[in-house]
């Protein structure tokens, strides 16, 4: 890159999308649909959820793999759970292939099976870090949660130059205490309304980055396409490289 070569980053792209099992509103399972919006989209980083990972009834690719191979980016997996498609949960798509890849299990209980995926990648010659994530639907269960992902990334701070955490967050209100408790460990973000695609009302899905002077935009890719390639819309930051 020409920035690059001049000591200037270019600022990052990050999205977050709950793919919905690559299953659009249509009813049609479509992964390359969705390869096809996140290729559109031009991210440098892209957490989804609700994305099949393996598959275990045949030997053809699954769908993170069909997307990631439109999408043309690196793929690091991410599932919380097992389905008849095999594996299935969080996962991210980066430019750059992953340097180091924690998984913590963020299940409540009788709830169903939920987790973080934290990645470290070096990007830029900028150490990077990336936690994707998709907590519950209940306001207990989201309490839980939320108190843990904190610890945990808390308990491994201090690598990154840039620290990034999104995910599908379920939060129906903008004074839940999971949603706030994010704020105060991250710094405020702004709220877009991405579910349901084909008429957003709620904000459930977030994007915050650490140090937050370096978050300056948000906002959601809502056209033809992405109203019918999953249930909810991708939410997209614009992340500038925090100053040495």
């Amino acid at each position: 890159m020409a920035d690059e070569a001049h000591g200037l980053r270019p600022p990052l792209r990050i999205v977050s999308y709950n793919v919905h099992g690559c299953r659009g509103t249509d009813g049609v399972h479509d992964p390359e649909r969705i390869g096809a919006v996140v290729a559109a989209l031009d991210a440098d980083l892209v957490g989804l959820q609700e994305v099949s990972s393996r598959t275990e009834l045949d030997r053809g690719p699954s769908d993170l793999e069909r997307v990631a191979q439109v999408a043309g980016l690196h793929v690091c997996p991410g599932p919380v759970r097992h389905k008849v498609t095999g594996p299935y949960g969080n996962a991210l798509l980066s430019r750059w292939p992953a340097e180091a890849v924690r998984r913590v299990d963020l299940s409540v209980g009788h709830h169903e099976p939920r987790g973080a995926l934290d990645v470290e990648l070096v990007a830029l010659r900028l150490k990077v870090r990336v936690i994707v994530t998709h907590l519950g639907l209940s306001p207990g269960e989201r309490r839980l949660q939320a108190r843990k992902l904190v610890a945990f990334v808390t308990a491994h701070d201090g690598w990154a130059d840039l620290t990034v955490l999104l995910g599908d967050l379920n939060e129906w209100f903008t004074w839940g205490r999971s949603l706030r408790w994010l704020h105060r460990q991250f710094g405020h973000c702004p709220g877009v309304a991405t579910f349901p695609s084909m008429m957003p009302a709620l904000a459930l899905d977030r994007i915050w980055a650490k140090p937050r002077e370096a978050l300056t935009g948000i906002a959601r890719a809502w056209d033809a396409r992405t109203r019918r390639a999953s249930d909810h819309l991708p939410i997209v930051a614009t992340v500038v490289w925090p100053r040495p």
